[in-house]
This record gives structure tokens, sequence and C-alpha cells, in this order.
């Protein structure tokens, strides 16, 4: 229970700042979140601040797990099939949610919805310390596409709920949410009332985009919503991969190779375009074996079709050679928030073919970009244009300096400020004692 009566604390802005940044997806498999953790994890330790990071146990990248100010709390896990990131289970959890309480964070920080995500909302609603959440990933659009992931996900939410003592999760934004969702079925309706329930318990909810601003506000409105995307640098082309450049016009697409990323109607969309323009290239950086079925897929489409290049999963400090080597970049994705690939390849100075018109940060319909639907017809129409207009040197010129200025707005180091700000804010606000 969470009383009335508040504590003083020393002036958020004078002294270090302790941050739990809680997680569900930190490996093994690379992806945009994972990076965007580790990069605030990397301008606190930087600034002389402390993390707690609570994750799931896996594998995977982990360029901090040594730093002197840094605790790691992982929770025991498990691999959920087409899931690229394995899942905490929520065993044994009490006494490493007590641990991370007994370390008094200034602000606890929730990465997305899932196990983990909802128990550092439990956490920050029975201790009363800041809660800042991320809406990293749209879950509306991925429970079509992780049938497997979302029972579990709302199972998880349901045990909490009922067992949770000191910090009941099922509140009204969470009833209300399951209600608004019921037609979904049940899972996906418990799934999405729990997210109501973590933006109504926030102090502040971030989101990367103002696509992803707009669906918050659908989910529960009336909160503090900024929209603070993630930054990103300059991948330059390194000496330990060299990439040839093509004889003719190369497209290509860098990230998740699975269904909800639109790769099949790109794949699609490009056997039209090579029919009529046989010099061109799509090349897929990415893990292509990893879904069964694109997998399939993909093996059929490369046996018939030569021009398609299934590089196949790159570390990611070698993609500068890829990003140089091409002419424009492929984003087939409608469930993406942000697209830190598109924030690359724009470094690059790279024009695209892109199929969110929401996702406008560094993608100008008109300016460095051809927008369609996400249909292969639509998008073969945009690739034959694009490919008329990178021939023109001076089309070209300005295309690639209107994708590098746009991204040099969203660097690592001026992103991140703005995160600190925020948790300095967030720290300095009056809190709850527990009882």
């Amino acid at each position: 229970m969470v009383d009335a009566p508040t504590w003083s604390e020393p002036n958020a802005q004078q002294r270090p700042l302790r941050i739990a940044e809680v997680t569900d997806n930190y490996g093994p498999g690379r992806n945009g979140l994972l990076y965007a953790v580790q990069q605030i994890e990397g301008t606190l330790l930087d600034a002389g601040h402390e993390v707690i990071v609570a994750a799931p146990r896996c594998g995977g990248p982990n360029p901090y797990a040594n730093h002197p100010h840094r605790t790691e709390i992982r929770f025991p896990s498990v691999r959920v099939i087409g899931v690229p990131a394995r899942v905490a289970t929520g065993l044994r959890a009490e006494r490493r949610l007590q641990r991370i309480e007994d370390m008094r964070p200034d602000v606890i920080h929730v990465h997305g919805l899932g196990p983990l995500g909802l128990l550092g909302t439990l956490l920050a609603r029975r201790t009363g310390i800041p809660l800042v959440v991320t809406w990293h990933t749209d879950w509306d659009a991925y429970i079509e596409h992780y049938s497997l992931m979302t029972p579990v996900m709302a199972a998880a939410h349901r045990v909490w709920r009922l067992t949770s003592t000191g910090g009941d999760t099922d509140t009204e934004e969470a009833a209300a949410g399951r209600a608004r969702y019921a037609d979904r079925g049940r899972a996906a309706s418990e799934l999405l009332g729990g997210a109501a329930a973590m933006i109504g318990a926030a102090t502040v909810v971030t989101t990367p985009s103002n696509k992803t601003a707009r669906r918050v506000a659908e989910l529960y409105g009336g909160r503090d919503v900024r929209t603070l995307p993630n930054g990103v640098d300059p991948l330059l082309p390194t000496p330990d991969r060299v990439v040839p450049r093509a004889p003719g016009v190369r497209f290509l697409y860098v990230g998740r190779i699975s269904p909800e990323k639109g790769i099949v109607n790109l794949v699609r969309a490009f056997r039209i375009v090579n029919r009529l323009v046989p010099s061109t290239e799509l090349m897929l950086v990415g893990d292509w074996r990893r879904d069964p079925s694109t997998r399939a897929r993909l093996t059929r489409e490369r046996a018939r079709l030569k021009a398609l290049n299934l590089v196949g999963e790159v570390d990611r400090s070698l993609l500068g050679s890829y990003y140089a080597a091409a002419d424009v970049f492929c984003f087939p994705s409608l469930t993406d928030t942000q697209g830190l690939v598109l924030h690359e390849a724009a470094h690059a100075g790279l024009p695209f073919i892109s199929c969110d018109p929401e996702l406008d940060l560094v993608v100008k319909a008109g300016v460095n970009a051809e927008l369609c639907t996400a249909s292969p017809d639509a998008m073969a129409g945009a690739m034959l244009r694009m490919v008329d207009k990178v021939k023109d040197e001076a089309w070209r010129a300005k295309a690639a300096a209107a994708s590098r200025s746009l991204a040099a707005e969203y660097t690592v180091a001026g992103q991140n400020a703005k995160m600190l700000d925020l948790y300095r804010e967030v720290a300095a606000k009056p809190r709850a004692r527990r009882t």
C-alpha cells in the first residue's frame, strides 16, 4: 500500500543518479531495442551515474558487463519459438525485485511490454519510485505475427495481477483496456490491457516517434507522453568487410528478417523490377534462416532469382560497408516504431523506398524518398522510379545531403543527453513512502 507522505531526497541535479533499466529484450538476438538500451547505459556510466540492468538470463552482446558502476540482475528465462529474445519466466522474481528495491534506484525505466516490463511496473507502483515507460514496440501489430508469444505474455500478466501483493496491477486502466479489445480474443485483450496498465502507472511515457505517441494516446490518453527518438551514429565502412559495388542499382534491406517486416512482399516486388531492369540487385542483410516459413520462401526465391543476395546476419560493427556499397535503402515494414536502420542508412546518404509514411524523421517524400503502399506492385513501381532518380547525379547528391542532414539531428550523444535530462526531472519529483 502506498500512502501520501513523502520524504526529501538530495537534489537530483547535484548528485549521481541510480537508474534501473528494465528490459525484456536483451539478447541473444541483436536488434534496435537492445542497442538503444545499451547506448543509454553507456551515456549514464560515462557521466558518472549508476545503472541497474534487469533483464532475462541470456547470451548476446553485453559491452558494459564488468563496469564497476553497473549491476546486472538476470531473471530465469525460456526460449519461445519464433521470438528473437529469451523471455523471462517470472520464477523466483520476488527476491530479485527486492534486490532492486534495496538498491533504492532514483528512477525505474521500463522498456516495452513483457514479463519484466510488468514486474518493473509493479515494483514502481508498490514503492513509489518514479517510472519511465518507453514504448518501443507496437504490440497491437505484433500480436498477429507472434501468436505463440501472445498467450505466454498474457498468462504472465494474469498470474502476476492475481498473485501480487502490495501493488495490484489490475487497475481501472487494465480493465478498460481488456474490455476495449475483447473482440481480439482473451490473450490479446489481456496483453493490451496490460499495456494500458503500464501506461497508466508511468510518471512519464516516452516514445521513439510521433507514430508511437499516437498509439499510446489511443491506449490510454491523458498521460505525460514525450516523443524522444533513439539516437543513432554513422556506421563507417571498415577494412574488415569490403563489399564491392554492384554493376547496376543495388537495393538494400538491413534488419530482422521475419514475417512482420514485409520481406516477402519486398522480394516479390524486386522480382518485377529485376525482370524489367536485369542489372538491379536486392541485398538482404539479416538472419534469414531464423523463421522457418521465411527461410523456405527465400530459399525458393534465391533459386530462381540470382540477383537476390542473401547475406545473412552481420555484426553491427561491419554494417557500414554494406550501407556504403548500396544505392537505395528499402523499408517494407509497417510495424516499426522508429526504424533505427533508417537512421543508419540516412547517415550513409542513401535515398529510401518506404511503406510507412508515419516514420518520417529521416524519410521525406519528394526529397530523399519514394513512399508507397506495402503491396508488391506498389513497391515495384516505387523501386523503378528510384532506379531512374539515382541515375541523375544532381538528384542523388541532393538526396544524400538531405539524408545526412536529417540523420545528424538524432545522434546518440544528443538524444541520450535528453534522456538524462528526463531522468533528472523525474528523479526530482516527490515520491510516496511504502508502508
